[in-house]
């Protein structure tokens, strides 16, 4: 299994704010789930021009999000792989510019969150076959101190980055599991 580097608390507003656009965040997302495309394939993928896909990767790869699949690039075809990397938003942003950019990718990555499990809830577990029957959905509490809280998210960090596997090395009949978590004060 890969593992992930050490967190990356994003507390640049250029990192933030490259990262808060919505193309880039569906080609990272792509990325992620399915391994190293070109900007090409990715423009197929998107309906998008070819060009902007290309400079919006090349953004991505300016501020380390993903780099080039030397391993498949041949030439002028250049492959485009997700940095496996623990990104977390900054509990505290400096100004409202860096503020609003980390809302900004807060809320696209709770509506993909949102998306996706409903998609599965609406197809059904039964369509997923193995992966369905494994499926676990659990809504649970306790009372901790922000210290505590603190502590038990790094410890749930720790789990997902030990299971971490990119696309190329995940085995056999592995298919992208989605993996949402939300530790916060009730209100």
């Amino acid at each position: 299994m890969t593992e992930p580097s050490s967190p990356r608390i994003l507390t640049d507003v250029d990192s933030l704010k490259a990262l808060a656009h919505p193309l880039r965040q569906r080609l990272l997302t792509w990325l992620q789930r399915h391994g190293s495309a070109t900007s090409a394939d990715l423009a197929g993928e998107f309906g998008e021009d070819r060009g902007g896909t290309s400079y919006h990767l090349r953004q991505l790869a300016r501020f380390g999000f993903v780099e080039e699949d030397v391993a498949r690039s041949a030439g002028r075809r250049k492959y485009w792989r997700a940095v496996p990397q623990d990104v977390r938003l900054p509990r505290r942003t400096d100004g409202p510019e860096a503020g609003a950019a980390a809302e900004e990718i807060a809320r696209q990555w709770q509506e993909r969150a949102e998306r996706d499990l409903a998609a599965f809830l609406r197809t059904g577990r039964e369509a997923y076959g193995d992966f369905g029957t494994a499926a676990m959905h659990s809504f649970g509490g306790t009372h901790l101190t922000a210290e505590e809280l603190a502590r038990f998210g790094e410890e749930y960090v720790a789990l997902l980055s030990r299971w971490h596997r990119t696309p190329e090395a995940a085995a056999s009949g592995a298919r992208y599991v989605s993996v949402v978590f939300h530790a916060f004060p009730t209100p």
